[in-house]
């Protein structure tokens, strides 16, 4: 799906999720990898406990298996998933609402991803853009067979549940079209098992680090959602910006002051070249000021929810077994599905 009709297509979603919201199926998710920051926050987190407000049916997977396709192993995993279960809850995600699930924990997912990798050639693998980018930035000396099967993984991800709508950057739009291709390619050879998920389009800015490069949490350039307020201080201090003392909102010619203007902006609720202009001849050290106490102050009320739910770490591991259990139980009748219709049937 091109930029334009997936544009057009996410406005009709937006207009559906208010009318029908039980109509829908959303699958999203993250690599436990490192700590959540306030690009993730601002590019899906919070969208996705609006979607679950509005009573979309919302899937998170936390993709522990998919830790592999970049690096040799995975460092650190249990401490990132707690991490992320922190994080998902402190921001407002509902148990009761959102399933929260892993990889490793449902078996009858990842065996879908037999009859899909059957589905695809290597050349259209070898193709996709965000594989092709990952393979240009792995860490590795050499590219596991895993890093090809990503996008296909990522389409039993989504199609496991029947998911039906991906939140999605414009960068991820070819992965999705992977899912789409599946999907079709799935029930033209075997019948109508699954549905072709739509791309819904985030219409959140790019967030930059305090490098003035897209924020990323192997940059390190990221404000981590549960730093402390010193630690945020220090972080932001150590931003770059440039030696123009008036401060204005010019993303192209002065990335570095406009990412820190944008995130005290959205923090704050307002526009970035408001911000600027109160800032004026203040210079680096007023932005920075500014900067900080916008996120700290807006990051306040998850920082208490996450240290609450932090004292209770049998809960939080709770939320994640109930949540596997579910998907468990999702994927199997799914996969019983796929056997029927392959005529493999037990």
């Amino acid at each position: 799906m091109s930029l334009g009709p997936a544009r057009r297509r996410s406005a009709e979603l937006e207009r559906h999720f208010r009318q029908t919201p039980d109509r829908f199926r959303v699958m999203t998710g993250d690599r436990p990898t490192g700590p959540l920051h306030l690009g993730h926050y601002f590019g899906t987190l919070h969208n996705r406990v609006r979607l679950q407000d509005l009573g979309v049916d919302v899937f998170v997977i936390i993709a522990d298996y998919q830790v592999l396709t970049d690096r040799d192993m995975a460092d650190r995993l249990g401490e990132y998933k707690d991490g992320l279960l922190l994080d998902y809850l402190a921001t407002g995600i509902d148990p009761a609402r959102s399933t929260v699930f892993s990889h490793s924990a449902v078996p009858a997912l990842n065996q879908l991803l037999l009859p899909f990798l059957s589905l695809v050639s290597i050349a259209e693998l070898g193709r996709n853009p965000t594989v092709k980018d990952e393979i240009a930035n792995s860490r590795q000396s050499t590219v596991s067979g895993l890093m090809y099967t990503y996008p296909v993984h990522q389409a039993a991800d989504i199609l496991f549940c029947k998911g039906n709508v991906v939140p999605v950057g414009q960068d991820q739009l070819p992965h999705l079209e992977t899912t789409r291709t599946v999907a079709r390619r799935f029930n033209e050879r075997y019948g109508a098992v699954f549905p072709e998920p739509d791309a819904l389009l985030s219409a959140a800015p790019l967030l930059l680090g305090t490098d003035g490069t897209k924020m990323s949490k192997s940059r390190g350039n990221s404000v981590p959602l549960g730093a402390t307020a010193d630690e945020t201080a220090r972080l932001i201090k150590g931003a770059m910006t440039d030696a123009d003392r008036h401060i204005t909102y010019d993303p192209e010619t002065r990335p570095g002051v406009s990412g820190l203007l944008m995130l005290a902006a959205l923090c704050l609720g307002r526009d970035p070249h408001d911000v600027a202009e109160e800032i004026g001849d203040g210079g680096g050290a007023a932005l920075k000021r500014t900067v900080t106490d916008a996120v700290n102050t807006f990051l306040a009320p998850m920082r208490a929810r996450r240290a609450e739910y932090a004292q209770d770490m049998p809960y939080v591991r709770s939320v994640l077994r109930a949540g596997n259990e579910r998907a468990d139980a999702i994927a199997e009748a799914t996969l019983d599905e796929v056997r029927e219709a392959m005529g493999m049937s037990r």
